[in-house]
């Protein structure tokens, strides 16, 4: 990924807690026979394991990406934030010299590391309740695995594979106008708030601000 140094983002908790907060990955795998590859999981993130992290998925017992890709196998995990377009028009210094152009603002963090699948029924019984139990939280009643007949869960559990990824490189990148005046800056994210509700980038931006 290009990266260039203003929009470079290292710190690790700001990379995980933007891979928990959008926790669907794109898996891109590749093989001799297939080339490239990509499947779109949520992940569950151990933060505190290893050097980077770890990351958990389950794959459909079907899906082919577990078999086609050999443990140790090098992977990379793409996490998308918000992202949205931004216009030239949102800068006050635009309307003085008229040469700014088009652009396009989001947060983005890929994860590098090496497959390993884990065939388990442990493993993906225990993943499935801490995914649920996560993403549950929110709601009145939240759904948990107990709320289903044993016999059905047990089932749907031999129907899925668990995968697991020790991270070993991350890489980030918050382009959020960083290479722009402040008044540019405070002027896109308060179009972007105002008039498209991209809420996630105009608030990334005043964070941006709120930095300098």
């Amino acid at each position: 990924m290009y990266i260039p140094e203003h929009f470079a983002e290292t710190r690790p908790d700001v990379l995980h807690a933007l891979m928990r907060a959008h926790p669907l990955g794109t898996l891109v795998t590749h093989t001799a026979e297939g080339g490239l590859d990509a499947n779109h999981i949520p992940f569950e993130l151990a933060a505190d394991e290893g050097a980077h992290g770890v990351l958990r998925a389950h794959v459909a017992r079907n899906n082919p990406v577990w078999r086609e890709v050999a443990n140790g196998s090098p992977v990379m995990v793409v996490f998308r934030g918000p992202e949205a377009y931004i216009s030239p028009s949102w800068y006050p210094s635009k309307h003085e010299a008229h040469k700014q152009v088009p652009t396009w603002n989001y947060e983005v963090v890929h994860a590098h590391g090496r497959l390993q699948v884990m065939d388990d029924e442990r493993f993906v019984r225990g993943l499935v309740a801490r995914l649920t139990r996560e993403h549950e939280a929110g709601e009145p009643l939240p759904w948990k695995m107990g709320n289903a007949p044993q016999d059905f869960i047990a089932h749907l559990l031999t129907l899925i594979v668990g995968i697991e990824v020790p991270i070993d490189r991350l890489e980030g990148k918050r382009k959020l106008s960083q290479n722009r005046e402040a008044r540019d800056i405070q002027g896109a994210a308060d179009a972007l708030r105002e008039r498209h509700g991209a809420g996630g980038v105009s608030a990334a931006m005043a964070g941006v601000l709120q930095a300098r």
